[in-house]
């Protein structure tokens, strides 16, 4: 009768400790979605950089970020921190795929963060792919641009 009493305790013991590691691990799930954990993740690497606005994908795993001067940037969620990137004019190029609320992005300068992004509505993936869109064209070229079109008027 005994055992039968240390099987049952040792099975509950056993049962909260599992538990109790899946609830700390859904706390850290959870933390992801935090911004003001991106925007001091960001700031610690890109300094100089003033944060206009961010999305985070659905699930919470990467971060896009829109800066001051219309460049962007990305954040993944890489373990137990974010690996950032700032992303420069012209290195990226973005993919509709078939839901709305989707995208592919190739990232020339950084391969390792390619990938397919889902958001949580059709608008945010909007915003976030104009973000891009907007930064593929070097600031040089807009000025090289502008600067013919006045040489034609």
């Amino acid at each position: 009768m005994s055992y039968f009493v240390w099987a049952v305790i040792l099975v509950i013991v056993l049962l909260l400790a599992w538990f109790s590691t899946r609830m700390s691990k859904q706390e850290e799930d959870d933390d992801l979605h935090d911004t003001g954990l991106a925007i001091l993740e960001f700031g610690r690497a890109f300094p100089n950089e003033a944060i206009r606005a961010l999305h985070a994908t659905a699930n919470g795993q990467a971060v896009f970020v829109r800066l001051h001067d219309n460049k962007a940037g990305f954040m993944r969620h890489m373990r137990n921190h974010y690996a950032c990137h700032l992303i420069e004019p012209g290195t990226v190029r973005v993919r509709p795929l078939a839901k709305d609320t989707d995208f592919a992005v190739e990232f020339l300068d950084a391969p390792f963060h390619n990938g397919e992004f889902t958001f949580a509505t059709p608008q945010q993936a909007a915003e976030v792919s104009l973000w891009l869109l907007g930064n593929y064209v070097a600031p040089s070229d807009i000025e090289v641009a502008e600067t013919q079109g006045k040489a034609t008027s």
